[in-house]
């Protein structure tokens, strides 16, 4: 299993992850918290979050929630995925739960939930679902 500081390495080791800002907040067996601040550069025009970083941050905290259940030094890696937009993601922060829904030794389902904060209120903005494979590290 994974330690947060494991995770932590693993975001730090993906330059897009850190261009974005995206930080691991929590890890357990099966499951990753992440957060990000929202800067303008991560904005549509209507002031909303891009859909593509709504969905980056989502694929990237379900691909660490899966690697938290690889055994034997395998890579979890994306393999399809899906996201449902919800609503507008219009906030200070966005705050990301993934959690495996089904491991195996080659296939991994997980899912993830991004959250908008602004001040107090929490609202879910997306929805995205994702099998993921295991590969061995070439």
């Amino acid at each position: 299993m994974l330690d947060l500081d494991s995770v932590r390495d693993f975001f730090a080791r993906a330059p897009f992850m850190v261009d974005l800002g995206v930080v691991p907040t929590a890890v357990s067996e099966g499951r990753c918290e992440t957060e990000m601040v929202l800067q303008p550069r991560h904005l549509q025009h209507t002031g909303q979050a891009h859909a593509g970083v709504v969905t980056s941050l989502a694929d990237h905290t379900a691909g660490a929630a899966a690697q938290s259940v690889v055994r034997g030094g395998g890579v979890a890696i994306t393999a399809e995925l899906k996201t449902s937009l919800l609503r507008p993601a219009i906030g200070n922060k966005l705050v990301c739960i993934g959690t495996v829904v089904k491991p195996g030794r080659s296939l991994i389902f997980a899912e993830a939930e991004v959250f908008a904060l602004l001040g107090e209120q929490r609202v879910l903005v997306a929805k995205l679902s994702a099998t993921l494979a295991v590969v061995q590290p070439t």
